[in-house]
């Protein structure tokens, strides 16, 4: 079997994506640490258009980007499907998981914003992003992917531990039990998996890292 290699940094989501999937499939793989200060020569040969983790190698054959991984890894390993068979609704699960990335910038703007007005608005847009995750996408089912987590919990799973610390480092609470009773659910179901429960990064460590990651793109940002 050939050889399978993750490169990855302990606090990213993106990262985390891949290993929960490497996981549910019964995948051995060996994990690479990055300093993502001080990339590895490797890191740099695997992925020199973008230069990012998380980067998956599989028989010497470098596959960049979260998202591209993830269905690599459904096609090459089609035991314990994370996408439903049915037409339909595996397009369904893309639609979701490409409205994620869409609303990318909404987040980040949460994630940047300093106070005032600004804030008010970026947090107001990004809360009208998880009632629509909440209402048309997740509705009334246990995971995205319904009993069980599929493609879709995965690419959300950031709202599930890590966008508690965005919320603490900010100072303000948008997914919460009373303004969005389902996702919050949604996030405690997440949670509880063993293969995502087991892997989460330590909270403090995370905590103290977003905190320093957002200082440093709010300072880069003031200066442009």
């Amino acid at each position: 079997m050939a050889e399978v290699k993750l490169h990855g940094f302990w606090a990213s989501p993106f990262s985390h994506r891949v290993i929960w999937a490497l996981k549910i499939k019964g995948v051995d793989y060996e994990y690479i640490e990055e300093d993502l200060s001080n990339k590895s020569e490797l890191l740099l040969k695997y992925n020199p258009v973008y230069k990012k983790i998380p980067v998956l190698v599989h028989g010497g054959k470098p596959i960049p980007e979260s998202l591209i991984i993830l269905e690599y890894i459904e096609e090459t390993w089609p035991e314990n499907p994370l996408l439903p068979t049915n037409p339909y609704e595996k397009a369904m699960a893309r639609f979701w998981i490409q409205f994620g990335v869409d609303k990318g910038p909404i987040f980040r703007a949460f994630f940047l914003s300093t106070g005032g007005e600004e804030q008010e608005k970026a947090a107001k847009d990004f809360l009208e992003v998880l009632k629509t995750i909440e209402e048309q996408a997740l509705g009334d089912k246990k995971f995205f992917g319904g009993d069980t987590i599929n493609l879709v919990d995965i690419s959300y799973g950031y709202l599930a531990y890590w966008f508690k610390n965005v919320e603490e480092v900010i100072g303000i609470k948008l997914l919460e039990p009373s303004t969005l009773p389902r996702l919050s659910q949604w996030v405690q179901n997440f949670i509880e998996v063993p293969v995502i429960k087991e892997s989460i990064p330590d909270r403090d460590k995370l905590l103290a890292y977003t905190r320093r990651i957002r200082e440093k793109l709010v300072a880069e940002q003031l200066k442009k």
